[in-house]
């Protein structure tokens, strides 16, 4: 019997398996990330991939492993380990947790809108779940002090609290339909909130700027203020399907004697319409621009651009990684 052929020792899986600087292939790659089943894998198959990257990464190849075995091992070890510090990941925080968690939550949201304790309740759910993924996920060349962490979580809190109750009581004389959407309204104002705080100290300090082949150019604060806009914009973007379809198709079954026989169907109805939105919204959204993001160097704080020059004179474009 032929044994199978080895796998050489030279494709890069530092990088996506498809191309990023088109939406497709940055969807493909995001469906990949954000893929709830890779929740319920098991520790053992974590090591077993950890292992199988690790040690492809230093030059050894596993007899009989095949690209597609490679590139699984790949995402699944993305999926638990933190790109930048190799340790394994809180479960929640993970990008694979989004859709669960954010269907639970966002689910809830919608459902229990009308009194005041209740969106007090989810909207310090929803932020303490976010203050978990965004340090979760920080980038390890800028780590966050408890007290950033802190800060931002109380003002995101506040933030989405106040604009949530202050909505809540503008809406009390207009149409049910308009009531319902106060959760989106308060999540997007969060979302302005929490991200920049979370990471102000890349808005003060700047994040790294390279050229083509990774090479460190600097450190930018143009770079950073165009990283956080896009994972905003992002952000909103996974939220909006979610929080805007369900809330229209919830109200028209409410007029229904449908959901007046059974009303315990409410909010299980509801967790299950969004999570159907975001499980297509969350790895299209993160696909919006690329992960490897780019600027003209004459967009950049002219001492960047000064220190990039005397480097490179002829350098157009820099390129920087946008967080998530």
């Amino acid at each position: 019997m032929k044994m199978p052929p080895s796998l050489p020792a030279t494709i890069n899986i530092q990088e996506p398996r498809w191309d990023q600087s088109t939406f497709q292939g940055r969807a493909k790659h995001f469906f990949m990330v954000t893929d709830p089943r890779n929740l319920l894998l098991s520790g053992a198959t974590l090591e077993e991939a950890r292992r199988v990257v690790e040690d492809y990464r230093a030059g050894t190849v596993h007899p009989g492993l095949t690209e597609d075995q490679l590139w699984r091992a790949k995402y699944i070890y993305d999926s638990a380990f933190h790109p930048d510090t190799g340790e394994k990941m809180i479960l929640v925080g993970r990008m694979s947790a989004q859709v669960p968690m954010n269907m639970t939550i966002t689910g809830c949201m919608l459902t229990f809108y009308r009194t005041t304790p209740a969106v007090l309740f989810w909207q310090w759910v929803n932020q303490s779940f976010n203050a978990i993924v965004n340090y979760t996920n920080r980038s390890g060349d800028a780590p966050i002090t408890p007290s950033q962490l802190g800060t931002a979580y109380v003002s995101a809190t506040t933030g989405a609290v106040v604009t949530a109750l202050g909505l809540k009581s503008l809406t009390k004389h207009l149409p049910a339909i308009i009531g319902r959407y106060v959760p989106f309204a308060a999540v997007a104002a969060a979302n302005c909130i929490n991200i920049p705080l979370m990471r102000q100290r890349e808005l003060k300090l700047g994040i790294p700027v390279t050229d083509e082949n990774g090479n460190r150019l600097g450190e930018s604060t143009a770079a950073a203020q165009k990283a956080i806009f896009q994972v905003v914009v992002s952000r909103i973007g996974m939220a909006a399907p979610a929080m805007a379809i369900p809330p229209v198709i919830m109200n028209m079954l409410e007029k229904r004697a449908f959901l007046k026989r059974y009303p315990y169907l409410n909010a299980p109805l509801q967790v299950g319409l969004v999570g159907l939105c975001l499980v297509f919204a969350t790895p299209l959204c993160c696909a919006l621009f690329p992960q490897k993001s780019s600027m003209p160097v004459s967009s950049l704080e002219p001492e960047v651009q000064d220190q990039i020059r005397k480097k490179d004179p002829w350098l157009e474009t820099v390129y920087f990684n946008k967080g998530l």
